[in-house]
């Protein structure tokens, strides 16, 4: 049983990179299509309306869900996906995907915010620790010193994407205890990417969206790449692969190591987008990006089991999931 338990733990942990390094990928390759010129919005609308279609099958298998939850399922789609993506891509096209994505990861440290003074419950002082942690990173990534290094509305916008993120995290925690049971997370994301394909197309209008751009070749840092290529990896590996791995890796590891893994997704967009895209960040940003990482971690990990009556800081494995799959 021990050894079924530790290759159980490898194999998540294995799919836990995986999703990390799919999800990681989606703002390097959605960047030379945005330089290309497609919009934003049109970006994040191919992005869903494809993994949409492809996960068809799962929500027609899941159509209970409809009936049972269709407040968390609307809260997925207009914030978990919708919102999320759209304000990382439209950040993107202003400031770097390293730093895009790292504002976006102060997500666990701002839900905080909602719990001590919304909600005001008590929290831990190893998350409002972490919280400090990831406020003064994010002050050393954006280089306050120099007067606001980066364009102020691609900061906002990035913003908007942590926003989003808390959000959801709310939503779902409110609906955590119900009595019909948690519904299958698979489930929840083909459904929350069916409602967020059908927002973004009111907003983004993709029949105004340029289609040739697709025809032709995108620029990743001097090199030529096809457009649909790009196109490809951000809706079948990006999206598809990263969201369904994430679920099965999230059910075999703890709360806390899927916490850990999570946080290399920053690591790994901001590896990428230096390598690919060559978006190279300076000391003092790659510090205050590791600290980032290490002030949301310690926010979302430290939270103890509902049912203790402790401080929490609402960092559920549900949320967790949730974090892992909003993530750009």
């Amino acid at each position: 049983m021990s050894s079924q338990g530790n290759r159980g733990k490898g194999l998540g942990l294995g799919l836990a990179i995986g999703s990390a390094i799919a999800f990681g990928g989606s703002g390097v390759a959605a960047k030379p299509l945005i330089e290309a010129g497609l919009d934003p919005l049109h970006v994040v609308w191919l992005r869903v309306a494809g993994a949409a279609l492809v996960m068809l099958p799962l929500a027609v298998r899941h159509r209970a869900l409809v009936r049972r939850r269709p407040a968390l399922l609307a809260g997925f789609g207009l914030l978990g996906v919708a919102g999320v993506q759209a304000f990382y891509f439209a950040a993107l096209s202003r400031i770097p995907v390293g730093v895009a994505l790292l504002v976006e990861y102060l997500a666990p440290a701002l839900v905080l915010g909602w719990v001590r003074f919304v909600q005001r419950r008590p929290v831990t002082r190893a998350a409002a620790f972490g919280v400090v942690l990831a406020v003064g990173g994010l002050a050393c990534v954006v280089e306050v010193w120099a007067g606001l290094s980066f364009d102020a509305l691609g900061l906002l916008l990035a913003l908007g994407a942590a926003g989003c993120q808390v959000g959801y995290f709310v939503l779902s925690d409110q609906g955590s205890d119900s009595a019909d049971g948690a519904p299958d997370p698979l489930g929840v994301i083909a459904y929350g990417l069916l409602v967020g394909a059908a927002v973004l197309t009111v907003v983004a209008r993709p029949w105004a969206m340029d289609w040739s751009v697709l025809a032709h070749s995108a620029v990743m840092d001097g090199t030529r790449v096809p457009a649909w290529a790009l196109l490809a990896w951000i809706v079948l590996i990006a999206t598809v692969v990263a969201y369904v791995t994430g679920v099965v890796s999230v059910r075999r590891l703890s709360p806390q190591i899927a916490g850990v893994v999570a946080c290399l997704e920053a690591v790994i967009a901001t590896v990428l987008a230096w390598v690919l895209l060559g978006e190279h960040l300076s000391a003092p940003q790659i510090v205050g990006g590791a600290v980032v990482l290490l002030g949301a971690f310690i926010a979302q990990s430290s939270a103890p089991a509902k049912s203790s009556g402790e401080p929490v800081t609402g960092g559920s494995p549900e949320r967790q999931l949730a974090a892992r799959g909003t993530a750009a």
